[in-house]
């Protein structure tokens, strides 16, 4: 029985972020979508808690003799540990550093800003995933990128040995439904949720964008109401209430909630007035598809993955522009019938996205690959 190995490093982060989601749920619908014979197994590095990479339905995690520093330093040094299985799917850049003899190995790119926005990350951030994604380009089987902006992007900065295929990703069931009436006041109780607010979705760190939402939110044109922010705290010290305070923003106008779970972020996300994106960069842009699938009004940046993945639903406005943005704000609340229109297009064209179908073609890939060496 042909094995399927996927490196679910990522959910053992401190912050496992949208790369996160995607290893998991994609992970799942691999699971689900297997073909006949096929085993999808998981493995992650030696860690305190491995548990944490337990995915229901799915075998694994087996844990690898070498803790994630240790591996990385093998895989950089190009010690060829394979972490097993006749086909590795790595969910983000970290993978070996070639493929096994006989074996295939796909990695997943979600993004070229190490090189087109350095200044996002740390500076060790950026080394590493530069060295790691230049690697991967030149011996990986295949590569894979969410949108055709990060196939783009990518092109200019290295040489990929493989094929790139673009793969959307998907939006999880629990975000996309309405929530239990009941559930959904007792959560939005416990949360202490105003009635009507703007809501930001991401980890806390310098791409976001957030310094420049909130500095829109004290422009006089911009609505009057106040900032959820949902999100685990990066890195590069984005504190919401202090860079309120920097614009000059009232503190009490946002609202800071850190994590919270799948069940607590779809009631944030179906009671939002607007989703806002104003990260300057992006690879996907998970929040953005999964408000369009909820049904609530999206305003994002122009960057270039976010307009791909959008595609015309939102009101687009211009990176670092916090007038624009305030405008934008203001376009989705004063022209309801405009907005209603967008949020029906947004609904269309978000249900094009989901794991299962995400997962299927991740698994042509595979298996493409699979048989192109003699093995299917």
């Amino acid at each position: 029985m042909p094995r399927l190995v996927v490196i679910t490093e990522q959910l053992l982060a401190t912050v496992p972020g949208g790369t996160g989601r995607y290893t998991r749920e994609l992970t799942l619908a691999l699971a689900r979508t297997a073909p006949p014979r096929w085993r999808v197994t998981t493995v992650v590095t030696r860690h305190q808690d491995p548990s944490v990479a337990v995915i229901p339905g799915v075998d694994g995690p087996r844990v690898l003799p070498l803790s994630r520093r240790a591996l990385i330093a093998a895989w950089d040094r190009g010690v060829p540990l394979w972490p097993g299985g006749d086909s590795v799917h790595a969910p983000t850049p970290l993978a070996p550093p070639r493929p096994r003899s006989g074996r295939s190995m796909v990695v997943t790119v979600h993004d070229a800003v190490p090189w087109t926005h350095p200044h996002t990350l740390t500076e060790r951030g950026v080394r590493w995933h530069q060295r790691a994604v230049t690697r991967a380009a030149r011996r990986a089987s295949a590569l894979v990128v969410p949108t055709g902006a990060v196939a783009a992007e990518l092109s200019r900065y290295t040489q990929p040995a493989g094929r790139v295929h673009i793969v959307g990703e998907g939006v999880t069931p629990a975000l996309s439904a309405a929530p239990d009436p009941a559930s959904a006041t007792a959560i939005a109780e416990r949360l202490r949720l105003p009635s009507r607010y703007l809501l930001t979705v991401g980890t806390l760190e310098p791409r976001k964008g957030l310094d420049i939402l909130l500095n829109a939110m004290t422009k006089p044109h911009a609505p009057a109401l106040p900032l959820v922010v949902v999100g685990q705290q990066g890195w590069g010290a984005v504190h919401p209430m202090r860079l309120a305070d920097h614009a000059g923003l009232d503190r009490a106008r946002v609202l800071a909630l850190g994590w919270i779970s799948d069940e607590e972020l779809a009631v944030v996300l179906h009671r939002a007035e607007v989703l806002v994106a104003p990260s300057l960069a992006e690879g996907f842009g998970l929040p953005v598809l999964e408000a369009m699938a909820a049904g609530v009004p999206v305003v994002h940046s122009d960057a270039p993955a976010l307009m791909e993945v959008a595609g015309g639903t939102g009101v687009t406005v211009k990176r670092h522009d916090a007038a624009a943005l305030a405008n934008g704000l203001r376009t989705v609340l004063d022209f309801p019938d405009r907005t209603a229109a967008r949020v029906d297009a947004g609904k269309l064209r978000a249900r094009r996205f989901t794991w299962e179908r995400a997962a299927q073609a991740v698994w042509r890939i595979h298996l493409d690959l699979y048989q192109s060496a003699g093995r299917g």
